[in-house]
């Protein structure tokens, strides 16, 4: 496996992936991607943030199923297979981030309110035969 990201410096690797994202050192907003211009909370105009590891749980607000193959610059596995995509709300932050569910967990398997978790797994990708590193969402094995 590889350990090159498809995209560099937006979430750390290994057995506890995080998201990186920024904090606003004055009013303490959070922002994923990482923000480092101004603040976005309109009753603040700091310009100084932290990076931050954003939480790596979080409950599943909504979800997909994406059905169809989507256009460039999206490499899909041949032959294309569907996959979920969720909406999951960080445990800290409160903030909706989306991304893919893990290979092998469909629609199905998914209801609103569900615990989920960051995972790093492999994707199809043009210029790397072995593929790229991507994060995803997975149910936790233990729900509440």
């Amino acid at each position: 496996m590889t350990t090159e990201p498809v995209l560099a410096g937006w979430f750390t690797t290994g057995e506890q992936p995080h998201l990186i994202g920024s904090r606003c050192a004055a009013c303490g907003s959070y922002y994923f991607p990482k923000l480092e211009s101004l603040c976005r909370n309109p009753v603040c105009e700091s310009t100084q943030f932290e990076t931050v590891e954003l939480s790596r749980t979080g409950k599943l607000w909504s979800f997909t199923n994406a059905g169809y193959q989507p256009p460039a610059p999206y490499v899909a596995a041949e032959p294309f297979v569907p996959f979920a995509i969720a909406a999951v709300e960080l445990e800290r932050e409160k903030m909706i981030v989306l991304g893919q569910v893990a290979e092998g967990i469909g629609v199905a398997d998914l209801k609103a309110g569900l615990a989920m978790e960051l995972v790093v797994e492999t994707v199809p990708d043009a210029a790397a035969p072995e593929g790229k590193l991507a994060w995803k969402w997975k149910p936790m094995e233990t729900q509440p």
